[in-house]
């Protein structure tokens, strides 16, 4: 899975020496907090994707015992609050949304890749017995469907916001 950058190369890095020469602290802080403003809808829609995220599985064979999981904790939520946000005013400068794998326990830190596949599923051993695998399937590449629905907005805000300061700034 990748993280999602908003770069404008050029104008940014143009923009970014004209602050550090004015040595703008107060500028900065605006325009880093108006790009994360700007990132925040697409967080909350893909916090929200992941929670929703329909998972279905195959259905449990004739004669074969069940029940209810041996964990208490629910994948899809642990996973979206693993979203995080963060904007740089330095090299590269930019957004990032992104899913911190290092805030997921061990054994979930490569779920957020496997659930946004291209086949969309997920294989795992029954309540941890490794001769006993399940499969599970979730919608592929939703993660980059829900991306793709936000960068227009995104690149327009973050176009607006560099307007505002380069007309701040000269």
């Amino acid at each position: 899975m990748d993280s999602v950058r908003i770069l404008g190369t050029e104008q940014l890095l143009a923009l970014h020496s004209r602050l550090r020469r004015a040595d703008e602290v107060r500028i900065a802080a605006l325009m880093t907090r108006r790009i994360r403003r700007a990132a925040e809808p697409l967080r909350d829609d893909l916090k929200n994707t992941i929670r929703t995220l329909p998972i279905r599985s195959e259905p449990r064979k004739p004669g074969k015992r069940g029940g209810p999981t041996a964990t208490t904790r629910p994948l899809r939520a642990t996973v979206a609050e693993a979203v995080r946000i963060s904007v740089r005013t330095t090299r590269p400068v930019g957004a990032r949304v992104w899913v911190d794998r290092w805030s997921l326990p061990s054994d979930l830190q490569k779920m957020p890749a496997v659930m946004n596949s291209a086949n969309g599923r997920i294989r795992h051993p029954v309540f941890g017995n490794k001769k006993r695998w399940a499969n599970q399937w979730t919608t592929p590449l939703w993660w980059d469907k829900t991306v793709r629905a936000h960068t227009p907005r995104m690149q327009a805000e973050v176009a607006r916001v560099l307007d505002d300061v380069r007309r701040t700034i000269t």
